[in-house]
């Protein structure tokens, strides 16, 4: 078994073929493809509000192609705005970015970014975006789709959706922020900054509360802001200090109070707290600690189970995986990142009596990656459906049959005496 898994995560395995059983379905890879962000904000158009879009790209996402001046990369944004049904675009927004740098390094770096806004002055109501982006050299693409509700804006008083600011920088010309595009903060911050705008027809004074809810504690961390406000738009950056970020979904309240403490408007923005380090879809350290199963020996996987406290479990976690990071002096963790990959993907893709991960699909997933060739055989006469996989790289091929019918593949002949942890 530790033999396995020592060819399993030799890094030349990253380098591997697109699993036929997935489709025509891009993996996906880390970090991710691109993030996005929407805030609603007053309209200058009478009986609109205005939808604004940011799209951020991470650098390592792209393909770089080297030229004499460097390195170049492109890709193309598609927004749509459907209606509530997804059966007509409203509108659309399509668009090419370009991307030089004189750097390699740069080029793979997932902290170097493009940056791409968007807005659209819409009527109230419900609609679905869908953003694409296309790499401009392989034309591998990524989506995504959310719905939206676009409210309408009061006259008198009303504040703007909220976006999270991951660094305000100042100078002479003022104040200039960067958006935190993929709302994710980590452990290591401590503080929580952002950015909302007040809309008010007269100058006029109110009092701002900001709640911050921990749901690891179960309690909110509440601030005070009184503000002095003038007619039209007044744009509000605010720090949060001395926070305490764990893991999990945070939500973030910003609520404008009269003198008389009687609520006037209320708006929320939801953020992920993350381990610094560890992949984004980390949501659950005990959950993610019972899937490394086909990694970890059952004595390691018991020690840090066995810890007193979440801050002591959460180190030795992170502690287990520094150990299997090919390059010490990296932030990030490729082995631990694809592992997670494969446990996401099998849990998309493999059905079973549970999670897709805990499916002999899913095991053999996780554990060799996505096989070199997948011969199906769904309807063979005198046969149930099973399906064979091979791993030429490893010498290996794993057959699966479906005995119910019902798409719960179980592998045959399997000797789970060598798999840990995986059978109860």
């Amino acid at each position: 078994m530790k033999k396995i898994l020592t060819l399993l995560f030799s890094i030349n395995c990253f380098c591997f073929a697109q699993v036929e059983y997935s489709g025509k379905e891009i993996l996906s890879s880390n970090p991710p493809m691109f993030f996005y962000d929407a805030a609603q904000v007053k309209s200058p158009s009478t009986g609109r509000t205005r939808l604004e879009v940011y799209v951020q790209v991470p650098y390592s996402s792209l393909s770089f192609t080297k030229n004499e001046a460097g390195f170049n990369a492109s890709y193309n944004v598609t927004l749509s705005l459907m209606d509530e049904k997804k059966e007509n675009i409203v509108t659309e927004k399509m668009w090419k970015e370009k991307i030089s740098s004189s750097d390699f390094n740069q080029t793979l770096s997932s902290k170097n970014f493009s940056l791409s806004y968007k807005h659209w002055d819409l009527i109230p109501g419900s609609y679905v975006l869908k953003t694409i982006l296309e790499d401009g050299d392989s034309r591998r693409t990524s989506a995504r789709e959310v719905p939206i509700k676009i409210r309408g804006f009061e006259d008198s008083l009303d504040v703007s959706d909220i976006l999270l600011v991951s660094e305000i920088i100042k100078d002479s010309t003022g104040e200039k922020l960067i958006l935190n595009v993929s709302k994710t903060v980590t452990n290591k911050d401590r503080s929580l900054k952002f950015y909302y705008n007040i809309f008010s027809t007269s100058a006029k004074e109110v009092f701002v509360e900001y709640y911050l809810h921990d749901p690891q504690k179960g309690t909110s961390t509440k601030q005070l802001d009184p503000r002095k406000l003038t007619a039209g738009k007044n744009s509000v950056t605010f720090e949060m200090n001395n926070t305490d970020f764990s893991i999990g979904n945070y939500t973030l309240k910003v609520m404008l109070k009269d003198k008389d403490w009687r609520e006037l408007k209320t708006v929320e923005k939801n953020f992920i707290a993350k381990i610094f380090g560890v992949p984004n879809s980390i949501l659950d350290l005990d959950k993610a600690i019972n899937q490394i199963t086909y990694i970890a020996s059952p004595a390691e996987k018991d020690f840090i189970e066995d810890a007193k406290s979440f801050e002591e479990k959460m180190n030795r976690f992170l502690a287990f995986w520094e150990k299997k990071k090919p390059n010490p002096k990296a932030e990030e963790n490729p082995i631990m990142y694809e592992y997670y990959r494969r446990i996401e993907y099998a849990n998309k893709h493999f059905k079973g009596f549970g999670e897709g991960w805990k499916s002999d699909m899913g095991m053999i997933y996780v554990t060799f990656g996505p096989p070199s060739s997948v011969e199906r055989h769904p309807l063979d006469p005198n046969s149930k459906p099973y399906e064979i996989w091979q791993y030429y790289e490893f010498n290996r091929s794993f057959i699966f049959v479906d005995e119910t019918g019902f798409g719960n593949y179980r592998l045959l002949n399997a000797d789970y005496s060598r798999w840990p942890g995986y059978r109860p």
